[in-house]
């Protein structure tokens, strides 16, 4: 069955084909003859419609892609369609921050649930945030701290003696994550910088020397495990995050990584969390799981020769006959 498949991303011109998982699902759908849309999420309008019922609508173009950098894409004439009715499959890909807009989109999807197959569910994606939905788990965690105050995290930095790692609750892409010396001598100053950009708490753990083993990304489909990579710094860097500089090189599972997927596999299926990766760090230590915008699938295929993206829609295409 051909399916209408809407993907609400980033503006594609912009998209890095080389390592996108966007742009990678994309050609996993157009692949297997799936018909694309493009669109911005600030597009999205509701119309409660009177009498003839409400309306989700996007302004929107058809895309073709292809992997050739400076020609990957090929879009029509933009036109307003209905979420409901134009189309069978919305792919949620925008990019973080996860702030109010983005729980706005995700609260506006949630009203096609029974109509239109939203992936990842947006229900989910808005009550599991990286760095929160992971405290369900902290079982598999390093001493995590989630807080505000300055005396709250002395007090953690005194149970936790050593350098410490501070980063935003809903950053991505290892972004304004910062390493703190165990004298704890610029912690203050942190504190109040991240106090006055960010109304949220942050997050504040040991620092692992182990990251300099690898950051694994591990891709859950469904609930199963599908690769993973083991990313590690670049020289000079202490994060791993592919985006400032860390680099990738094949990896498998340890048998504690595997407990993590088997534990929490069963529960990304049953909320709806087709796509989801996870971060480990030195074999052992969960840190995130990301089900916003998850990336790493083309360096997975690249590894193992593998085909995430038709992972990816083999579990697309099993929900949306179920609906």
């Amino acid at each position: 069955m051909i399916l209408r498949v809407a993907v609400q991303m980033d503006p594609i011109e912009a998209v890095n084909i080389v390592g996108d998982s966007s742009f990678a699902l994309m050609l996993a759908g157009q692949a297997r003859g799936h018909e694309l849309w493009h669109y911005d999420v600030r597009t999205l309008a509701y119309d409660t419609n009177g009498a003839a019922g409400s309306r989700l609508t996007v302004w929107a173009a058809p895309v073709t892609v292809q992997p050739v950098e400076g020609d990957h894409y090929t879009l029509g004439e933009h036109r307003l369609i209905d979420l409901a009715t134009d189309i069978d499959v919305v792919l949620m890909r925008q990019d973080p921050p996860f702030d109010l807009g983005y729980i706005t989109g995700t609260h506006l999807l949630e009203r096609l649930a029974g109509q239109t197959l939203v992936v990842n569910d947006p229900v989910s994606v808005r009550n599991a945030p990286e760095k929160v939905m992971v405290l369900d788990y902290a079982r598999f965690m390093p001493p995590t701290f989630v807080a505000r105050r300055i005396e709250d995290v002395r007090a953690f930095s005194e149970r936790n003696p050593g350098d410490l790692v501070v980063k935003p609750l809903h950053g991505n892409g290892g972004k304004a994550v910062f390493r703190i010396p165990a004298d704890g001598s610029n912690l203050g100053a942190l504190v109040e910088m991240f106090q006055s950009t960010w109304p949220e708490p942050f997050m504040v753990q040991p620092f692992l020397p182990s990251v300099s083993e690898g950051d694994k990304r591990i891709v859950l489909v469904d609930g199963e495990f599908a690769g993973a990579i083991n990313r590690k710094p670049g020289e000079g860097e202490f994060r791993s995050n592919l985006a400032v500089g860390g680099y990738a090189e094949a990896a498998t599972l340890t048998p504690r990584e595997e407990e993590i997927c088997a534990a929490m596999g069963p529960e990304l299926r049953r909320l709806g969390l087709v796509f989801v990766g996870i971060d480990v760090i030195g074999g052992e230590w969960l840190t995130e799981i990301n089900v916003t915008s998850p990336t790493g699938i083309v360096a997975i295929d690249k590894f193992n020769g593998t085909d995430t993206g038709g992972l990816i829609f083999n579990a697309i295409e099993r929900r949306h006959a179920a609906l």
